[in-house]
């Protein structure tokens, strides 16, 4: 089998499922590096994406109260009524009249959260030119990219790629007992993914897939007790002493969660009370909130959680023919309003909510015109919805114009990326530096007011004045790589890539340029595989850097 072929078929195992209450749970590897950044912070503050898997219809997950008559006229179908005991719930009056909006009326846990400064709506989500398909939009959301960027690592995953390094071998330990991620669910999510490709974990729940992966390798004698000298010998230690390490884990998580409680006065939510299809009355998420709750209350010291409710795909039957305010979209954001309402309560009664923020995110919007099927198809920009007491609470961004469109879909006011650089900025607390290496540097400056105590580091001579070659991405790459620098005085800048013998292949850079940070994307599709070397010189700094191609 050829590196490619093992490393696509370990990205098929890559889950590492323990169960908790029947929830498998993905142990995220401490080698990753926002799980390294994250270990080494002061800050005990936890965040927790929920993922809207499907393409959440925003239009009536947030109604826009000042052009109701068009919303209702685009959408008759399926539109929530603003008359009756089941009218939209209006949000804020204090907030100016062009951007009042209302809560879909199953959605009273958010309205109680939003009252009491735990609740923030963030309007008309996206990015330029939004991807309509599921799969190529969340590998979007996921790696953190442009529409036209195919990047296979996740922003999470090149966070701070190269600091904190020591895993396997230091981790647990005394400081971070516990894997610093855990993803509710049996995928593990581009979002995680390392630069290398190699898989965040091993599918422990299947040894027996996992015994055939290794042997489909030719590892001879077992690899648990010998390995090849070679690369491929270094990735089957690395996976093998995961496994233990997962087995630590799994012991860990099992005695925090005895160790743990949920509150005796909070319920969470079973089931949707009203009229919807069936396979979406029971609430799959509560529980997911109810393990997380009960695992911090233990003295668990995961930083990111990332749950999923699914069903949100409403091209058909959205809505109650006989009555638009019930149905499927109606019972998910009831699963979504009550679940977290429950789990902000849980984590109140143990004094716990200080340190938790939760941030909805869906792969894209629905049209703002309503189909013939009760329904609505593939959109682009949409809502986010963030929960916390950290939090200042309130409406970002106007109600979007239901006449001024993209194609018959709301144009984006924010792009998804100045909401993850806020959190990983503001609520976690992560240096510029990194964010910048992570590839948001452009949104430091726009980000959101959104948090009341904000931990942001502003190590602006991240360099300390002198000139830097950073390490190219994508590496190992296949088609495409952008190589970074910084230059600490104006230059004549010549960056070049070389073969392994020297000669020169691209000449990439050669002009003068201006003291800062430079990012350029070089195509070697053309290139045979082996090891390359790309260098710099600018003024008296040199620099030179590995490039492997795939």
């Amino acid at each position: 089998m050829d590196r490619r072929k093992f490393i696509k078929r370990l990205g098929a195992a890559g889950a590492v499922p323990i169960l908790l209450n029947g929830i498998p749970l993905n142990a995220l590897a401490a080698n990753s590096p926002l799980m390294r950044m994250l270990g080494a912070s002061d800050s005990d503050r936890v965040l927790i994406f929920l993922q809207l898997h499907g393409g959440n219809d925003g239009l009536n997950t947030i109604i826009p109260i000042k052009n109701y008559s068009e919303y209702q006229f685009l959408r008759a179908n399926i539109a929530i009524p603003d008359y009756g005991a089941r009218k939209y719930i209006p949000l804020d009056d204090t907030v100016p009249e062009d951007d009042k909006l209302g809560l879909h009326p199953d959605m009273t846990g958010v309205k109680e959260l939003y009252d009491q400064h735990k609740a923030a709506v963030v309007q008309a989500v996206g990015y330029e030119n939004m991807n309509l398909s599921h799969f190529r939009s969340r590998d979007i959301w996921f790696m953190g990219g442009d529409y036209n960027e195919r990047i296979p690592s996740g922003w999470m995953g090149r966070f701070l790629d190269q600091q904190y390094p020591g895993y396997p071998d230091a981790y647990p330990n005394a400081n971070m007992p516990d894997p610093l991620g855990l993803e509710l669910g049996n995928d593990v999510s581009l979002a995680f993914q390392r630069e290398n490709s190699i898989p965040a974990g091993i599918s422990l729940l299947n040894p027996n897939e996992f015994y055939d992966l290794i042997n489909s390798v030719g590892i001879d004698p077992p690899p648990s007790t010998s390995f090849p000298d070679s690369h491929y010998g270094k990735e089957l230690e690395y996976l093998m002493s995961f496994e233990k390490k997962t087995n630590d884990y799994a012991q860990r998580l099992h005695d925090v969660y005895a160790a743990g409680i949920n509150s005796p006065t909070v319920t969470y939510p079973d089931s949707y009370p009203l009229n919807a299809p069936l396979p979406y009355v029971k609430n799959h998420l509560a529980e997911q909130f109810k393990i997380i709750a009960r695992l911090i209350s233990g003295g668990c010291k995961t930083r990111i959680f990332l749950t999923r409710i699914t069903g949100f795909d409403t091209h058909a039957d959205q809505v109650e023919a006989f009555e638009t305010s019930q149905g499927r979209h109606a019972a998910l954001l009831y699963h979504v309003s009550e679940s977290v309402k429950a789990f902000q309560k849980d984590l109140e009664n143990q004094g716990l909510d200080g340190k938790v923020l939760t941030m909805t995110f869906s792969e894209f919007g629905r049209r703002v015109e309503s189909n013939a099927s009760y329904g609505t198809d593939h959109g682009k920009a949409g809502p986010i919805l963030l929960f916390g007491s950290g939090l200042k609470g309130g409406v970002y961004g106007t109600n979007p114009s239901l006449s001024d469109l993209d194609g018959g879909n709301l144009k984006f006011q924010f792009d998804y990326r100045q909401i993850y650089t806020t959190v990983l900025s503001d609520w976690l607390g992560s240096p510029d530096s990194a964010i910048i290496e992570t590839g948001f540097g452009d949104y430091l400056s726009q980000k959101l007011d959104l948090i009341a105590n904000p931990l942001s580091v502003y190590d602006i001579k991240k360099y300390n004045g002198f000139s830097k070659l950073h390490d190219c991405y994508p590496n190992p790459a296949i088609d495409n790589t952008k190589i970074g620098y910084y230059i600490s005085n104006d230059s004549k800048v010549i960056l070049r890539l070389y073969n392994s013998a020297g000669m020169m292949i691209k000449e990439i850079v050669n002009q003068e340029q201006d003291a800062g940070d430079y990012q350029v994307e070089i195509n070697i599709s053309n290139l045979n595989s082996g090891n390359y070397i790309y260098r710099i010189i600018a003024g008296d700094f040199k620099a030179a850097k590995t490039l492997f191609v795939q």
